[in-house]
Order: structure tokens, then C-alpha cells, then sequence
């Protein structure tokens, strides 16, 4: 069988995995999505506590990522999961990196704006991903090589090529304010710079604005892999850049993302580099 044959059928074959993780993650956000949908809308059944300073989880957190975690199990018992809430479940080259709530504290305020996020990583390469706001029943998600989708009807980032005539998004550092004099020298350097700046407290949609050009950019400190695995390569699908704040390729452990068309990574990527 010659080389050529064997590389499509390679091809094939991984598209078909991806398309699995995919569909098996958008199922998982959609059941999570509509128990969390039903809480939002009958508020007596959420019960909230503190993890941390600014930082809180409420049982809604913990039922819908049981959801997710049953519906992964079903169809991939084998597989590892990384989850806000209960962490680490299993070891192995595929990990399915959850946040079943992000932008709890909307979720808690009765504001309509938070998301469940589910990444499927293979060996640190992100194959799969689904952002689901449950509320506005919008379905982002994306396979490594596949592009990016907003319900199946395909995506691209925004043609801003300049700061000056740009919509970013940003986060401020509420846990515990850390960070909060470097954010902020940051702040005062990429503000004046563009159109203006939005903060919705749901990093997970945010990249999925991008992706959509709803944004041109997004920047935030502090985030977890769970907040931006999935929104990471959705925008990538979609033909944006992502990175850490300075443009450096952005890792799990980065302190800072910075996410945006191309020609607006690279405008905030100079803007801040002698900071």
C-alpha cells in the first residue's frame, strides 16, 4: 500500500475520531446545558458557596458536571477527565477538560451570560471542543483541522487588522485582586488603543465571540485550562492567533492569553511589549 494511501487513510480515520469527540461533547453540553437552563430559570434550587476569595461553585457547578462526566464515561470509559469541580479522574493520552459552568458568578447574579466548556486533548494536542451558552442555545465548537462552527454553520475571526478600530474583550483578576497592579499597567496601555473594551465575566464565551467576530480580541490573567482549552482552538479554527499577553505560544501553565485576528495579536503584542 503506498505511502500516499496510507497518510489519507490515517486522515480519514483521525477526522472521524475528532468528529466523534465532537459529537459526543456537544451532547454532554446540551444535556448539561438544559439542567443548568432549568435552574437559571427556577433560582431556589441553586445553593452557593465560597472555593476562595471572589471565587464561588454552587451545586448547579456540581450536578452538571456530573452530567458531563456520565455522558463522556458512556461512550469512553477509559478515558481521563480534568474537571473544575472534582479534578483529575484517570490518567491516559486522552483527557476531557471540563468547566461546566463558566461564569458562575453571572450564573449565581441572575445574569444570562455563562457557558459550559468541554475540551478533548490527545497526547497535549486539543482535538475537539464545544462552548455551549445554554441560554441563547449557541453551540461553538471546532475539531482540529475541521474549522469552526456556531450551530454547524461555519465561523471566521473578524478582518481588523488594527487596534484603532477594534472591540476587545478583557477579565479582570477577582481572586483576590493577584495580579491586579500588573493587569492594570496593561489596562491603561491597550485601553486607549482600541474602540473600547468589554468585560462579561465568561472567558469561554469570549473566545467564542472572537471566533466569531463578534470581538476582534481577548486578553486575560489567571485563567485555568479549563476556562480556555476549548475557546483556544475554536479561534484557531476560526483563523485567529492565540498566545500569552506578549505573543509568546501560550501553554497550560501560561499566566496571561492573549487571543485575536492576526492583525490585532500582533498590534497588542507590540503595544505592550516594553511593559
Amino acid at each position: 500500500m503506498g505511502a500516499v494511501l496510507l497518510n489519507r487513510l490515517f486522515f480519514d480515520f483521525g477526522g472521524i475520531t475528532m468528529n466523534a469527540y465532537k459529537n459526543i461533547a456537544v451532547r454532554a453540553a446540551e444535556r448539561a446545558g438544559n439542567f443548568v437552563a432549568k435552574a437559571f430559570a427556577n433560582r431556589d434550587r441553586i445553593i452557593a458557596q465560597s472555593k476562595g476569595p471572589n471565587d464561588y461553585v454552587s451545586n448547579i457547578d456540581k450536578q452538571a458536571e456530573e452530567i458531563i462526566i456520565d455522558t463522556i464515561k458512556y461512550s469512553y470509559p477509559d478515558h481521563a477527565i480534568l474537571a473544575e469541580e472534582s479534578g483529575q479522574h484517570g490518567e491516559g493520552d486522552t483527557v476531557w477538560v471540563i468547566d461546566p459552568i463558566d461564569g458562575t458568578t453571572n450564573f449565581l447574579q441572575g445574569i444570562p451570560h455563562f457557558a459550559i466548556s468541554i475540551a478533548v486533548k490527545q497526547k497535549g494536542k486539543t482535538l475537539a471542543a464545544v462552548v455551549y451558552d445554554p441560554i441563547k442555545d449557541e453551540c461553538f465548537t471546532a475539531s482540529n483541522g475541521g474549522g469552526a462552527q456556531l450551530n454547524n454553520t461555519r465561523i471566521r475571526v473578524s478582518e481588523k487588522k488594527r487596534l484603532d478600530n477594534s472591540l476587545l474583550a478583557t477579565g479582570f483578576p477577582f481572586r483576590g485582586h493577584q495580579d491586579l497592579e500588573e493587569y492594570l499597567r496593561y489596562f491603561e496601555t491597550i485601553f486607549p488603543l482600541c474602540v473600547d473594551m468589554r468585560r462579561a465575566g465568561a472567558a469561554s464565551l469570549d473566545l467564542a465571540y472572537v471566533a466569531a467576530g463578534r470581538l476582534d480580541g481577548f486578553w486575560e490573567f489567571g485563567l485555568s485550562e479549563w476556562d480556555t482549552a476549548a475557546g483556544i482552538l475554536i479561534i484557531k479554527e476560526a483563523g485567529g492567533f492565540v498566545g500569552d499577553i506578549k505573543g509568546n505560544p501560550h501553554q497550560e501553565k501560561s499566566k496571561s492569553i492573549l487571543a485575536a485576528t492576526p492583525g490585532v495579536f500582533k498590534h497588542v503584542m507590540k503595544s505592550v511589549k516594553d511593559l
